[in-house]
């Protein structure tokens, strides 16, 4: 009876054994915090902005305007008024449109190599667990949302908060768990991307002249890999060097 009931007690450890050893990149515990855009400038993204049919256009101006100016939020970065300070700038958008409605206006990364202007996405390293972003508001009743794609290729569309709020607040969003981030099959990581932001006006707010302000996009992001025999065959960055003479 007791030879039985130890059997047992071993198949049991042996069962949680393999099952913890196959789900072992989904129950990880190695997080950092990653910086995915400063805004000060000199990330190697250039941003641009979109905007609905009802944008104000004024002569040769159109706006949505951007712009990079010397401020920053002080519970973040301190007053940091000394010889540095110039350093840390914050993305400006200037917007006006011509009709109160649902406006929207996206936000998004351009190379700046790439003379046509097309969106570049950004790679959000490890599987990340949420994303905030520090924002100046005026007051305005608008809401931004964060538009992520997975490796399907799918858009997933998160509400990152409101900004009907004074001076700056850093807006937080948790990632889904429905959001895939891995696959069964070799290389089991299957990160996200950062595509745009958008801010949307509510139609009983007015529109014809706001200002907004961004500053440090970063995510709290799990970048555990487990190792194995052979585990650089999957990473495909060295997948890429590997074939890219196969012809």
């Amino acid at each position: 009876m007791k030879h039985g009931s130890f059997k047992i007690i071993c198949l049991i450890v042996w069962a949680c054994i393999t099952v913890l050893s196959g789900y072992g990149d989904e129950i990880t515990n190695n997080f950092e915090t990653k910086i995915l855009e400063s805004f000060d400038g000199d990330s190697g993204y250039t941003w641009k902005v979109e905007a609905s049919k009802f944008a104000t256009k004024s002569g040769d101006t159109k706006y949505p305007l951007l712009t990079y100016v010397e401020a920053w939020p002080i519970a973040a970065f301190g007053n940091n008024r000394g010889e540095n300070a110039r350093d840390i700038k914050s993305l400006g958008l200037h917007g006006k449109f011509d009709r109160r409605g649902y406006n929207w206006i996206d936000l998004y990364p351009v190379n700046p190599d790439d003379s046509d202007g097309n969106p570049a996405e950004i790679r959000i390293p490890g599987r990340v667990r949420n994303l905030d972003l520090w924002v100046w508001g005026s007051n305005l009743n608008y809401y931004i949302e964060v538009f992520l794609r997975d490796y399907q290729g799918v858009i997933h569309t998160l509400r990152l908060g409101e900004i009907g709020y004074t001076g700056w607040r850093n807006l937080r969003v948790n990632i889904p768990g429905s959001i895939p981030q891995s696959k069964r099959i070799l290389p089991a990581y299957a990160g996200l991307t950062f595509v745009k932001f958008r801010i949307w006006t509510q139609p009983a707010e007015r529109v014809d002249n706001f200002f907004i302000y961004f500053k440090q996009l970063k995510v709290l992001t799990d970048v555990f890999e487990s190792l194995y025999d052979g585990n650089d065959l999957a990473d495909p960055q060295n997948v890429d060097k590997i074939w890219a003479n196969s012809n």
